[in-house]
């Protein structure tokens, strides 16, 4: 079912990959490059390796990464959307898996207007909420009066534990994982479409 915003939002932090830009990183073929488990969180596997072993596998993690950013495109709705959030003056970040590196190459190529961005360089990857958790900091603004938008579970987990309001942006997700966001789009351009029905304030 369709669910509108009815809350007031103060600040938005976003996903990168599949919510903002495209990726085609195939993380069943990483995880048989590294040996990692296909059922284990392949960031999780590689911490748990020896150094070498674990330098290894960031390594091959890395040069996929880069690749993948330099074909990276941005999604339908991403700059409408992010045009009227800096129209209202409405800040925003981006919190992703990626590395710095790469997520920077997908932000300038895209020219995605938002300069706070969170790596997994910068902390714990996702579903850890603690990059989350510090953007909030940084705002100084309640989490829940922050909306996190990504299109995987992580993102809704993480938002959820940092006690922001979670948006899901894929009607193909398990019906479980919907039902554990607060609200759910198909993408950015439904999610502006829904905009009127938002209460926004800066």
């Amino acid at each position: 079912m369709m669910q509108l915003f009815n809350n007031t939002f103060k600040g938005v932090i976003f996903d990168l990959d599949g919510t903002l830009v495209s990726s085609s990183l195939d993380f069943t073929a990483l995880k048989l490059a590294i040996a990692c488990p296909l059922d284990r969180d392949i960031l999780t596997f590689i911490d748990s390796l020896p150094v070498a072993q674990a330098r290894s596998a960031i390594d091959i993690i890395e040069q996929a990464e880069l690749i993948d950013a330099n074909s990276a495109t941005r999604l339908n709705g991403t700059l409408a959307l992010l045009d009227f959030l800096l129209l209202q003056q409405i800040p925003m970040a981006i919190v992703t898996r990626n590395s710095h590196l790469a997520a920077k190459i997908k932000i300038d190529r895209n020219e995605l207007p938002i300069e706070l961005v969170y790596t997994r360089d910068d902390g714990p990857a996702k579903p850890d909420p603690t990059c989350l958790n510090r953007i909030a900091e940084l705002w100084q603004i309640e989490p829940d009066k922050i909306a996190y938008v990504g299109d995987h579970f992580y993102d809704v987990e993480a938002a959820n534990r940092a006690g922001m309001r979670s948006v899901l942006l894929n009607f193909d997700s398990p019906r479980d994982h919907q039902h554990q966001a607060d609200f759910v789009f198909r993408d950015l351009q439904q999610l502006l479409h829904a905009i009127p029905s938002i209460s926004l304030c800066a």
